[in-house]
């Protein structure tokens, strides 16, 4: 089984940036494809950005293209989501989860971490 602990998250100003990373223990992740979703307060799930077993495809939502960049490194288990260019609208809860298919949707994803607070201030 996996563990997934999310890290980095914190309180910036538009337009600044922050790195998460996703951490996994147990069973290693590279046979996994990799997603990030965020839930604002009020809101449902949303996705980020996935990125396959061998980091061959990344694939982003609209919302975030050109701003986000996922990247995994599978020898140290961990994937990281740089994110630039920050905007109140960012504001969420983030989580990272991995999964058999790599997908949008958030039922494809079989194990999540506890999530990773980024907030973004105007």
């Amino acid at each position: 089984q996996v563990q997934l602990v999310e890290s980095g998250g914190g309180l910036v100003q538009a337009g600044g940036s922050l790195r998460l990373s996703c951490a996994a223990s147990g069973r290693t992740d590279s046979t996994y494809h990799m997603g990030w979703f965020r839930q604002a307060p009020g809101k449902e799930r949303e996705f980020v950005a996935y990125i396959t077993r061998m980091a061959s495809i990344t694939y982003y939502a609209d919302s975030v293209k050109g701003r986000f960049t996922l990247s995994r490194d599978n020898a140290k288990n961990t994937v990281h989501l740089q994110m630039v260019s920050l905007k109140p609208e960012d504001t969420a809860v983030y989580y990272c989860a991995a999964g058999d298919l790599a997908s949008t949707r958030s039922t494809m994803y079989q194990i999540w971490g506890q999530g990773t607070q980024v907030t973004v201030s105007s």
